[in-house]
């Protein structure tokens, strides 16, 4: 009972101090406000961007990957400049050859696209993704229908105008209404709309439900495909992903005539390369956090042992009358760990509370999507106390030694 009454009072005390003197509490505590806020805003960010590393792993699958002309993991302009000249478009024959021969690869299908401005009656929407496709994309990339159906074999086959749409659409030209079987125009041509896909959400603020996808044939016959195109794929399952791969990488060099010491003129791209990317970009910025945010702490834990010290010998005649009525060293010395632990868990706290108004106020101004995961807070106070506790050891241990009669001769 006696030890429960002195923790309070211990944090009693921490919480008037830090009333009593503001400007010194929250000098004392800056560096433990800066370490906690830079620890949750980068976690903030870290768990922000997981969201759309996990919807791009999602639309390729476990077992799925990608040839694409050009495949740049990090910001390289020079090497980008070199890959654009050095890598020629992928063609349809390029696809056909493959489709042919590929023996570990259960499905491949050709994407490729453009921006377009649709229009119905006097309604218009610019700025939207029109992407040409293989009927087997919408299995490849997990295009599922909340309204009608994907575009089918039979219409690519016919080069027919029709189009599986995205939410956003549906809800701009066809709002409280049924989407099937409507026209929309794309750029003077109709289409006839067969689908409308389940809503995806918007990513570092720009929609994933703004798109249409008409069959790859109808597109190659309405607009080329002198842009080149996309061929995506997946393995016959995940165990054989690799062998799917390294099969497609040796086709397609046999294709273009590519001597065995000559470089790769296309890229590949797999969901695992995605989360090995991801992961070395996030231990990077994680390493660098936990530099800084060390600094920090240091800085404030030194900063706390200090007022801390200051704190004993304002106290010294306090605690000298303490111990002359009884208290023990032990309770003098949880007594100022308490106080030290309070202190800089308020830190914590007001840390935690700064972070959160930034990441409230860059998700809404920006596109970056911040969001603040309970494990930071909880990681955020812990810490904060936990160096409060440490740095407050060799103040309270000083307390704690403290002669009594020696302390009643300290004046007030």
């Amino acid at each position: 009972m006696t030890s429960h009454a002195s923790f309070w009072e211990a944090v009693k005390g921490a919480l008037q101090s830090l009333r009593g003197s503001k400007l010194r509490s929250f000098l004392t505590l800056l560096g433990i406000i800066l370490a906690t806020t830079t620890l949750i805003a980068v976690m903030s960010v870290i768990s922000g961007m997981d969201v759309y590393i996990a919807q791009n792993v999602s639309s390729m699958g476990a077992d799925g990957y990608r040839v694409q002309r050009i495949v740049m993991m990090g910001f390289d302009p020079k090497k980008y400049m070199e890959m654009l000249r050095r890598n020629p478009v992928l063609s349809k024959d390029e696809y056909d050859f493959l489709r042919e021969r590929l023996t570990m690869t259960k499905e491949i299908g050709i994407s490729t696209g453009r921006g377009v401005t649709i229009h119905r009656g006097t309604e218009v929407s610019e700025g939207v993704g029109l992407q040409g496709a293989t009927p087997n994309i919408g299995v490849i990339t997990n295009f599922d229908a909340e309204e009608g159906r994907f575009i089918s074999e039979t219409e690519n086959d016919r080069h027919m105008n029709v189009a599986f749409i995205g939410h956003d659409l549906k809800d701009k030209f066809f709002a409280g209404q049924n989407a099937i079987g409507q026209t929309l125009t794309a750029e003077g041509v109709p289409f006839e709309v067969v689908g409308v896909a389940k809503a995806k959400g918007s990513v570092f603020g720009q929609s994933q439900d703004n798109f249409l996808v008409i069959p790859v044939n109808t597109y190659f016959k309405i607009w080329g495909a002198r842009s080149g195109m996309t061929f995506a794929a997946t393995a016959i399952d995940h165990d054989h992903l690799t062998q799917a791969q390294e099969e497609a990488r040796m086709l397609l060099r046999s294709y273009r005539h590519l001597k065995p010491k000559e470089d790769d003129t296309f890229s590949l791209l797999t969901s695992d390369a995605i989360l090995n990317f991801w992961n070395q970009l996030t231990g990077a910025i994680a390493a660098t956090a936990i530099a800084v945010v060390s600094v920090f702490l240091v800085v404030g834990g030194i900063v706390i042992m200090n007022i801390m010290l200051a704190v004993v010998t304002e106290r010294t005649h306090e605690i000298g009358i303490r111990k002359s009525v009884g208290a023990r060293s032990r309770d003098i010395l949880n007594q100022f760990l308490v106080e030290s632990a309070v202190l800089s868990a308020s830190g914590g706290v007001i840390g935690v509370l700064i972070a959160w108004v930034v990441a409230v106020l860059v998700r809404t101004l920006t596109p970056v999507p911040m969001s603040v995961p309970v494990t930071a807070v909880f990681v955020g106070v812990t810490l904060s106390a936990v160096v409060g506790l440490f740095f407050g050891i060799y103040p309270a241990q000083r307390a704690a030694k403290l002669d009594p009669i020696e302390a009643l001769r300290a004046e007030k």
